[in-house]
């Protein structure tokens, strides 16, 4: 009976913990629980906006959490990390669900980029003809004048940015 004890217990201990290391957060849309982390993995459960979900790790651009019975993935940014509901600070909560529980020290300041690591970025390189093919996408002004007006959009004037300026400042991604 006390080896019984002994494997429960430690069982019993673990989910404990692993509850205690789970985030609260808020779904901000109505969205999918996938089985794995990929849209295109089968659909666990569907939760509707406003949902609170526990937040148990993060892969990439997805967050793995539970919803009432159900586990699954779900992406990034459909969740706000918080247990403030949907009148949350906004952008700055969904961020805080990617940094839970990391080194403040080593901060990689991206811009749209998820799913990338520091190595990725660092073994980046100039690909001219990914360049070349990205620009075939690239549509006039008369096919973007017309895209507008099908669809009812009108002409702002936007002042220009000022003239970028050389700064003479040390970076750290300077040396990358």
């Amino acid at each position: 009976m006390k080896t019984f004890l002994i494997p429960a217990s430690a069982l019993v201990l673990c989910m404990a913990a692993a509850s205690a290391f789970a985030a609260p957060g808020t779904v901000l849309r109505n969205d999918k629980l996938y089985s794995q982390p990929s849209a295109s993995s089968k659909v666990a459960a569907s939760v509707p906006k406003g949902a609170s979900v526990n937040i148990l790790s993060k892969q990439g651009g997805w967050l793995r959490v539970t919803s009432g019975k159900s586990t699954g993935w779900i992406r990034l940014l459909s969740v706000r990390a918080g247990a403030g509901g949907l009148g949350g600070a906004g952008l700055g909560d969904v961020v805080g669900a990617a940094t839970t529980r990391s080194d403040p020290s080593r901060v990689v300041a991206v811009a749209g980029l998820r799913g990338l690591n520091d190595e990725d970025l660092k073994q980046a390189k100039f690909n001219g003809e990914e360049l070349a093919r990205l620009n075939t996408w690239q549509a006039t002004p008369a096919q973007a004048r017309s895209f507008a007006a099908e669809s009812g959009l009108t002409t702002a004037n936007v002042a220009a940015l000022p003239v970028p300026q050389s700064a003479k400042t040390s970076s750290p991604w300077e040396a990358n």
